[in-house]
């Protein structure tokens, strides 16, 4: 009966082998490879911030168009350019279906309560109409230029927007036509009302 035993137990721990090398063979999944990021993005694309924006629940063509950037040059980066590099076009498309189909966690951080509100009604007519239901995830979204504000971290949104009005990164037209007329009327503290709205967002 030991004997036995011992030798089901061998066969399914040889099959096991056989299907783990069959995969590694295939090439890596879209798991495997989507952990590699964990380190700066969190676990399923969760962030631990500050400066790591949250890639949960991205939509795929803008995932794709942003590491296509990063690889060419076309979108500046600190380390994300030389990361990019050592992906090909399927193993980004792999990533990019992994992470869109992740539960969003919005970031636990502090913010203004108080500029909350003159935040909400900035976002509502600055920004809402290209950055829909107030920044959050939505899902089967399809616009590529969809990107996640609400509940991302506020340092990380400060990095990118001074780097958008430093022309570090391109800005969308729409975007600066939008951003331009805000500040103008605003100032920086439209800026401050605006992360303060989104860090409140759960």
């Amino acid at each position: 009966m030991a004997k036995t035993s011992m030798k089901l137990a061998f066969l399914a721990g040889a099959a096991a082998l056989g299907i783990a090398s069959a995969a590694s063979a295939a090439g890596p999944t879209a798991s495997m490879l989507s952990n590699t990021c964990a380190g700066c993005h969190g676990e399923h694309g969760n962030s631990v911030g500050p400066a790591s924006p949250t890639i949960a629940q991205m939509e795929k063509e803008a995932f794709i168009e942003t590491m296509e950037g990063f690889k060419t040059g076309a979108i500046y980066s600190t380390i994300m350019g030389r990361i990019a590099e050592g992906y090909t076009e399927e193993e980004i498309e792999l990533m990019a279906g992994y992470f869109s189909g992740q539960t969003y966690i919005p970031a636990k951080q502090s913010f203004d309560e108080g500029s909350v509100k003159k935040g909400q009604k900035l976002h509502d007519k600055y920004c809402e109409k290209c950055h829909a239901e107030g920044g959050k995830p939505v899902r089967g979204e399809e616009d590529e230029e969809y990107y996640i504000l609400a509940g991302q971290w506020t340092p990380y949104l400060q990095y990118a927007m001074t780097d958008f009005q430093e022309k570090r990164r391109e800005m969308p037209k729409k975007m600066k036509k939008k951003l331009d007329k805000m500040i103008e009327k605003e100032g920086d503290a439209g800026l401050e009302a605006l992360y303060a709205f989104y860090a409140s967002q759960q």
